[in-house]
């Protein structure tokens, strides 16, 4: 497997993100390595927050809630998924799948740096990623809360916004990380901030992941991934820890997606689920101290 990492100048001086860089070195299922990079930040002694970025994004996108929850005395770990942030990139896009992106985390959160008692966030591929891993250990977690995301077995229909996005992934001949995060959003990013999320991508030798990644999405039943996720709402049908929906309001290609959760997960019963007004698909971006504080208050 063919791998490029972007250089570290690429990270100096993006606004509102000071914090240190981690690395782990995880098998990349082609029998070589890859580095993965996360942030650690608060308590190192505190049960962790899992927060899970998703596409095109990579942990910048948490620059605003880090701070709120390390300041409540939580542990906060943010990875960069592989061919995002400062994690390793695959140049291929036939090396990026599903099984391969919860492979890679999962070496990382549980192998690596063995994570237990964990509250964990997740949003669009996050999510999807995310709560594969949480059905394959539903005893190291806590709590859950998710947002704009959803785990879909191919068997209903895809938003036409979701359709159209995967088109664009495959055809636009360029891919303009920031401007596309942008795009996403409720606030209007400042210039500084779409190049922080450009970072990571130099040119398009680096975007092989982010451009991949819609098709990924099982939109039919014979999709390769549909088996596992239908394996991992079975866990989730049993899974009676608190499980909080906090999806916004402003995503066209994510609204309704809080349904199959209410009516299947039982740690969904019962819970204070929140609308967080004024987001977009990226609300970490839009309302992030909010939503930090937020899980703040769950947790407590």
């Amino acid at each position: 497997m063919d791998t490029i990492r972007t250089p570290d100048e690429r990270f100096d001086g993006l606004p509102g993100y000071s914090f240190a860089p981690h690395y782990a070195d995880i098998g990349d299922g082609d029998g070589g390595t890859l580095r993965v990079h996360y942030l650690d930040e608060g308590p190192a002694d505190a049960p962790p927050v899992l927060l899970m970025h998703g596409e095109p994004s990579w942990c910048f996108l948490y620059r605003h809630m880090i701070p709120v929850l390390a300041d409540a005395g939580h542990r906060v770990i943010a990875p960069d998924l592989v061919g995002f942030g400062r994690s390793d990139k695959p140049t291929e896009q036939a090396d990026y799948t599903f099984a391969r992106h919860v492979a890679w985390m999962r070496e990382l959160v549980f192998d690596v740096l063995d994570l237990h008692d964990i509250t964990y966030f997740g949003q669009d591929w996050g999510g999807l990623i995310g709560l594969r891993l949480l059905a394959e250990a539903p005893e190291r977690y806590s709590r859950v809360a998710i947002g704009n995301t959803g785990l879909p077995t191919g068997h209903g229909p895809a938003s036409d916004a979701f359709l159209a996005w995967q088109k664009f992934s495959q055809e636009t001949p360029d891919f303009p990380v920031g401007a596309i995060i942008n795009g996403g959003c409720t606030t209007d990013l400042t210039a500084d901030v779409i190049a922080g999320y450009d970072a990571p991508f130099p040119d398009d030798r680096y975007k092989a992941g982010a451009r991949i990644f819609p098709t990924l999405v099982p939109t039919t039943p014979d999709d390769p991934a549909t088996a596992d996720n239908e394996a991992a709402w079975e866990v989730l049908a049993t899974f009676d820890k608190p499980f909080l929906l906090t999806f916004s309001d402003s995503d066209p290609v994510t609204a309704g997606g809080d349904a199959p959760f209410l009516e299947k997960v039982p740690g969904a019963k019962g819970q204070r689920h929140v609308t967080i007004e004024g987001g977009g698909h990226f609300l970490q971006e839009d309302r992030g101290p909010e939503l930090a504080q937020l899980l703040v208050d769950f947790i407590g």
